[in-house]
């Protein structure tokens, strides 16, 4: 007779190839049912977007089937995708995951990445959701071929639902071809609004389009909520490429993790003769990746198709499936959400503290991921405020006159920022300092002392 631990056993040579262990250690077999040599079960994998889905699905038959007795193997695959840790912010609680696009420059062709990408998750069964947070060139909604304006929940807008995907976009907000002439504190307003203010519902991946270069928008979203990662996009030519690791860099500044590089506009074919020209150069994404040692996910081709269908609201990953430019932007899309896999079953960032806690008004304790306990007075952690307004932001120096500061001085708040840092509210009115994780570390008062006594 054959029991579960039989076929337990057989499954433990099956290996998810991305999270490097066996689907019995991963919980994934769900469902095991025997009756007599029939077998059937269930593989829950991370995502429904798996690239290697079906192999492991014929791993998983081989093993069990070469068990002796067994005479049938019915698998079924199935999918959970695991949420980012600490990502629900209220507005956002059906929300797993949320993936930033960006680049350096503008040009490069993020959008119509992002628009391909998005349909391409859906497409396997992923819940999708899209922000066009281009604030001042918006063009999602063309791409996916809606342009009126969204409807009211409540107080809370409804996005449009464009080939499974549900989107949102400053372009259906404001009419024709009205420019936003906005200062900072009005994009980051708009993120808000636009993040915040929608009723998203259930998602599995909600992709954000970010405007070009690392200003207002990309903070604003680093510091609202827990990313995923970021994915780059970044043409072969050294120029976009140089502009667009600013962006990797502000993204890594913010403890936002990589998902990797992608080369659009990689090289052209000729329709007629069939001969490849590099237009823009060749393979500098992928020489970037691997210095950087962040994954390259894949190159995208010149395709005049991609232009002429995202014009017609119809992405190419829809109207024309099996040329190329859908094939590369199906891998990018199955090689992200093998990334966000990863990093959601690892946790949270390995720098970001277990747990915060006011032990009183005037102690702050904060234990870390290797279990080392910190504890700061409240005192101590206004006098190390890293603010422009107590330190020179170009010289370091120290503006803080530490007789300004009473003794009495107590921690009214704390509040979470992002994947990378803390801000507290202090009784004098103070809350402008965002304290980096690695901050709050390196003036750790024991590790300090530990330092001077060493």
């Amino acid at each position: 007779m054959i029991g579960p631990d039989d076929v337990l056993a057989a499954l433990r040579s099956v290996q998810d190839p991305d999270l490097h262990r066996d689907i019995v250690a991963l919980g994934f077999v769900r469902n095991l049912k025997i009756d007599g040599g029939r077998v059937a079960f269930d593989v829950n994998l991370t995502t429904p977007a798996c690239p290697v889905k079906e192999k492991m699905k014929g791993e998983a038959q081989e093993a069990v089937r070469r068990l002796p007795g067994v005479s049938e193997v019915k698998v079924t695959m199935t999918a959970e995708v695991r949420p980012t840790a600490g990502l629900d912010k209220t507005a956002l609680a059906g929300v797993r995951n949320v993936v930033a696009i960006g680049s350096g420059k503008g040009g490069v062709g993020k959008s119509t990445v992002a628009v391909n990408l998005a349909c391409a998750l859906a497409q396997t069964g992923a819940r999708v959701g899209l922000l066009d947070a281009d604030i001042y060139g918006p063009s999602v909604p063309i791409m996916l071929g809606k342009r009126s304006q969204p409807e009211m929940r409540g107080d809370r807008m409804v996005p449009h639902v464009a080939h499974g995907v549900r989107f949102m976009s400053m372009g259906l907000l404001v009419p024709g071809d009205q420019p936003l002439i906005w200062r900072g504190p009005m994009a980051h307003g708009a993120l808000q609004k636009t993040l915040f203010g929608v009723d998203w519902g259930e998602l599995d991946y909600l992709l954000v389009d970010l405007p070009p270069g690392t200003g207002d928008v990309h903070l604003t979203l680093a510091q609202s909520v827990p990313l995923a990662g970021a994915l780059i996009v970044s043409t072969p030519q050294d120029v976009g490429l140089t502009i667009s690791m600013k962006t990797l860099r502000m993204f890594q500044t913010t403890k936002v993790a990589i998902l990797g590089i992608v080369e659009n506009m990689s090289h052209w074919t000729c329709t007629h003769c069939g001969e490849r020209d590099d237009i823009f150069g060749y393979g500098g994404a992928r020489a970037a990746s691997a210095s950087l040692k962040v994954p390259f996910l894949g190159e995208i081709p010149i395709d005049s198709r991609i232009r002429r269908h995202a014009d017609q609201g119809s992405p190419i990953v829809l109207a024309e499936p099996s040329t190329k430019a859908a094939e590369a932007y199906r891998q990018i899309a199955g090689g992200v959400a093998a990334e966000v896999s990863i990093r959601t079953a690892g946790g949270a960032s390995v720098e970001a503290p277990t747990s915060v806690e006011r032990k009183d008004p005037a102690l702050v304790r904060i234990v870390w991921p290797d279990t080392h306990a910190s504890e700061y007075a409240a005192r101590y952690l206004r006098l190390n405020c890293p603010c422009a307004s107590c330190v020179d932001e170009w010289t370091g120096t120290k503006r803080l006159d530490p007789a300004a500061i009473p003794a009495s001085i107590t921690v009214d708040g704390i509040e979470t920022i992002g994947q990378y840092a803390l801000r507290f509210s202090f009784s004098d009115g103070h809350s402008s300092g965002l304290y980096a994780y690695g901050h709050l570390r390196k003036i750790c008062p024991c590790c300090q002392a530990k330092q001077a006594a060493g």
